[in-house]
């Protein structure tokens, strides 16, 4: 082994990288680095590892294992390869695995280099020929019965970042014990095979197929069974009168192609295009953020489009299509709103039941549930104890909802929608995650509809379903955060509280004034509402989030971000339908959550940044 720094550790990692890497780009990153000496950033590229969890892979692309490069690709598809040899037989291997990819910077070689493995290993690679939007590969694996599926995309991560989003065979997000052995599975495979790079086996094996066309066809066909007739022939009303018109953006992404056919096969009016966001740029040119969760900092360009057009209503995608953000001006104010996710959740979970009535005009719906995960509003709760369907909350992130419908499934129960406040939507069950597109469909097809039958906005059939399931008051946003261990020390701070006893929490906000009745710390397993004050939903360690309950019913829940560099915030506080002086609500979460974010949070003292709007 050669000596470049003294420090045998990272003299071994720098040999292994200049053995292993055969990119020219990232292999030269490393080379620079040792010959400027700076063995700081070497120690922090190589002996730190990238490390594959439930959300699979999202890192900055540059040469090191901490990053997304080839050679982590690889070692991941090797890894993730192995396990799926482990757990299939070899005569399962021609079911293959689905590979998609979006529009950024190294998606589709990231894509090829993990097809290549398979291919090489004797396993059919399902290779999209075209960026795609993330939702079409758990739609495929569920329709070609594939072994597992990958999508490389990092959502709406600054564009210098990328993902390895992997999904089981079942068609939703991997989770434990998935992710750990894959993890381990990695790390028993590190060295990358000779064959591993030779991507040129894709334009000679049997054992690569493009679904592309096949795929495409059956998710359109699918999204259009699940419109009723008789919403089917309001948009084509809506559509020929020309009442109703949609502003789009993809900001950046693969989404346009896709809402149009969407739009078209569902026979919806005609969008219009925000020109310089339609086509997909890896520079996301635009935007400081590319994500539509980012309210109307994100939106101005559609904004102005819609203004120029005479048109009310805004439709926006992340840029690979997995959420849904949705605006409407007030005709009468000239004002924007744009929706929270929240609001979207009420809305949409609100016309899921409305849908699924007319399809099933028999349905029991004691047989019918909505999801929600844990931190977005309880609305879909009040709905569904009036409607008479079930409702369960999980942890955040789909790969929970999308692992519950399943089992619900199993059990012919019938998953109608499930949600989370961060703009993700899952309305039915043909994908088993987040899908913006259809999400969009459907949108746009009850507000055909609400226009039509019931002339109503959808910001005023939001106030109707308040009035009639209970005002759902809620506030959630984030500040950013780049130093972990600031996000560890205020929350570590929390759970020592009172004279930095261990165990002990906060016991109120602003002087006495709003009290806590109860905490959850699904880090730690404490669940003080429970009799044995042990957390019913799943806890982790490596995860961070604590929810105070307050006496007066409100509800806020601090959670460390684990894709991006954010200390998020949900709060919530919750009406019966008699109750009516909202702004009284509104005005106490306001006060709420100040006191909460600067007795608990700290933002100047510990240098939070906030959300721009």
């Amino acid at each position: 082994m050669a000596k470049y720094s003294g420090d045998t550790k990272l003299d071994k990692q720098i040999d292994l990288w200049l053995k292993w890497d055969r990119n020219p780009q990232t292999l030269n990153e490393i080379k620079q680095l040792l010959i400027k000496k700076d063995f700081a950033e070497l120690s922090k590229r190589l002996l730190e590892r990238l490390t594959f969890g439930t959300s699979g892979l999202r890192g900055y692309m540059r040469a090191g294992f901490d990053s997304m490069n080839d050679l982590v690709i690889i070692q991941t598809a090797q890894g993730l390869c192995e396990y799926i040899k482990q757990v299939y037989k070899a005569e399962d291997y021609k079911r293959g695995i689905v590979l998609g990819f979006d529009c950024r910077y190294n998606s589709k070689r990231f894509a090829e280099l993990s097809a290549t493995v398979f291919v090489q290993n004797k396993i059919k690679a399902l290779l999209f020929g075209c960026m795609v939007i993330t939702p079409l590969v758990p739609f495929a694996i569920l329709k070609k019965n594939c072994l597992a599926g990958v999508m490389v995309t990092a959502s709406h991560n600054p564009k210098e970042d990328n993902g390895y989003k992997v999904y089981w065979g079942h068609g939703a997000q991997i989770i434990s014990p998935h992710d750990k052995n894959i993890q381990n599975a990695i790390l028993n495979n590190l060295e990358p095979k000779a064959i591993s790079w030779e991507t040129d086996i894709l334009t000679r094996t049997e054992l690569l197929e493009n679904p592309f066309e096949e795929i495409h066809e059956m998710y359109f066909n699918t999204l259009k069974a699940h419109i009723p007739l008789k919403y089917f022939e309001i948009n084509q009303q809506q559509r020929q009168e020309g009442n109703i018109k949609f502003v789009y953006t993809a900001m950046h992404g693969v989404g346009w192609p896709f809402i149009k056919r969407a739009f078209l096969v569902a026979q919806l009016p005609n969008l219009v295009g925000v020109e310089e966001q339609i086509n997909a740029d890896p520079e996301f040119p635009t935007v400081k953020f590319p994500n539509p969760e980012e309210g109307k900092s994100s939106l101005d360009l559609s904004i102005k489009k819609a203004e120029s057009e005479g048109i009310n209503m805004i439709l926006a995608n992340d840029p690979d299509a997995d959420r849904l953000a949705f605006a409407e001006k007030d005709n009468n104010t000239g004002i924007w709103k744009i929706f929270k996710g929240n609001e979207l959740g009420a809305l949409l979970g609100w016309w899921s039941i409305t849908n699924y009535k007319a399809l099933h005009p028999e349905v029991d719906m004691d047989k019918c549930y909505v999801i929600a995960s844990t931190v977005s509003s309880k609305i879909l709760l009040a709905i569904g104890k009036k409607e008479g369907l079930h409702f369960i909350e999980t942890l955040t992130g789909f790969k929970w909802m999308g692992n519950l419908a399943i089992e619900l499934m199993q059990k012919d129960k019938h998953v109608l929608f499930a949600y989370e406040e961060s703009i993700g939507f899952m309305f039915s069950t043909a994908v088993l995650d987040k899908d913006g597109v259809s999400a969009a469909a459907h949108l746009a097809t009850m507000a055909c509809y609400l226009n039509s039958v019931e002339c109503l906005t959808l910001t005023e059939k939001l106030q109707q379903i308040y009035e009639e399931y209970g005002y759902h008051c809620t506030d959630s946003s984030y500040f950013f955060c780049d130093k972990p261990e600031v996000i560890q020390r205020i929350l570590d701070r929390l759970r020592n509280f009172q004279m930095a006893l261990p165990g002990t929490y906060p016991a109120s906000i602003l002087n006495g004034e709003f009290c806590i009745k109860h905490i959850r710390d699904l880090t730690t397993g404490l669940d003080t509402a429970q009799p044995d004050c042990r957390a019913i939903l799943p806890i982790s360690s490596n995860s961070q989030m604590i929810t105070f309950t307050f006496e007066n019913g409100s509800i806020i829940t601090l959670r460390a971000s684990g894709t991006e560099p954010k200390i998020k915030y949900y709060a919530e506080l919750s009406a019966k339908p008699e109750e009516r002086d909202w702004a009284k609500l509104d005005a106490t979460l306001d006060r709420m959550v100040k006191g909460f974010l600067d007795e608990f949070l700290q933002p100047s003292l510990n240098g939070l940044e906030p959300k721009a709007d």
